[in-house]
């Protein structure tokens, strides 16, 4: 007698993943892991990643995690990026290893002085070369397999020599990256005009440009040594609030528009966005301002129902004449 009793093969388990911020830069990344339960409270952790052992921190204690798993889906947190406007690709960096212990965090900070040294060799070297960019710094890999530096140039830059020279020197895999001045001031930058941390190392993940448009609307000085941050360039919170002042602007009369008020007619001069206040100019010369809601701009439309309106009133006033005689 045959057995056709079957084996069903055992399910494979959802993976678990968690949101981590690794590396100088603070890059967000999905790490596997297979934990029961994520600390609510700020904890490091050592992960795996294509660049080796790195130190990085968990991302989303406001949020906890249910059961290992990160609260949001992937599609609800590109949503919040696509919300906030901010253009960013959360991929799978790698897996979770442990938990940092005081040893890992010892070496991190050991490794840190240890750049600080490496930063000054590479910056000789390129100096010995004769070599047109700027050093900006340096970062040790937690588990020693790269030493990467990061540098800022005009252009392209043929730094193959100044490699060999460097891993010579420290034995390791190297790697050079070029940035921009933005980027300078996310591994670079301190405390800002504002009394906070620099949003871009705080919490901007990608960088938007930032025009002179918005500094113009929201009527903030064009002193450049005011509205540009660390980078030398335009202050990213510009961008913040240049949507509601686009928004409040379309509600705005433009200048010249001729309109009518409860003292009269007037010609726009001048409008305030925030306070959606309009200056007036008034038919003899007075100038007054008025909020948005108490103006009605006068077109031809309305200049006809103000005939109609008169004429009616005129016919009204003459039937009640004719009606005591």
């Amino acid at each position: 007698m045959t057995d056709t009793t079957t084996i069903k093969p055992k399910q494979a388990r959802n993976k678990k993943y968690m949101l981590v911020g690794y590396g100088r830069t603070n890059t967000l990344g999905w790490f596997e892991h297979h934990e029961s339960d994520i600390p609510q409270l700020p904890c490091r952790v050592v992960v795996k990643t294509n660049r080796g052992l790195e130190l990085g921190h968990i991302v989303g204690q406001s949020c906890p995690y249910r059961g290992g798993q990160f609260k949001l889906s992937r599609e609800q947190l590109k949503r919040y990026f696509d919300d906030s406007e901010i253009d960013l690709v959360v991929e799978e960096a790698g897996k979770f290893i442990r938990y940092a212990t005081a040893d890992d965090i010892s070496e991190e900070n050991h490794l840190r002085k240890i750049a600080k040294e490496e930063l000054k060799c590479c910056r000789s070297f390129v100096k010995e070369l004769g070599m047109q960019m700027k050093i900006v710094d340096a970062e040790h890999i937690f588990g020693g397999e790269r030493l990467i530096f990061y540098f800022m140039s005009d252009g392209r830059v043929d730094f193959r020599d100044l490699v060999k020279k460097i891993a010579r020197e420290r034995q390791t895999r190297i790697e050079m990256r070029q940035i921009g001045s933005r980027d300078e001031a996310k591994l670079l930058g301190d405390v800002e005009s504002c009394g906070q941390e620099c949003c871009c190392i705080r919490f901007l993940k990608a960088l938007k440009p930032v025009n002179m448009r918005m500094a113009k609307m929201q009527k903030a000085t064009l002193d450049p040594s005011k509205i540009s941050g660390y980078c030398g360039r335009l202050k990213c919170c510009l961008r913040y609030e240049d949507q509601t002042y686009t928004e409040l602007k379309r509600n705005l009369p433009r200048k010249n528009t001729i309109v009518r008020t409860k003292q009269g007619r007037g010609r726009v001069i001048d409008a305030q966005i925030l306070t959606q206040l309009i200056m007036i100019e008034l038919e003899d010369g007075t100038k007054i301002a008025v909020p948005l809601e108490e103006l009605e701009k006068i077109t031809p439309a309305s200049v006809e129902r103000g005939r109609q309106n008169e004429a009616q009133n005129n016919q009204s006033r003459d039937d009640k004449e004719s009606e005591k005689e």
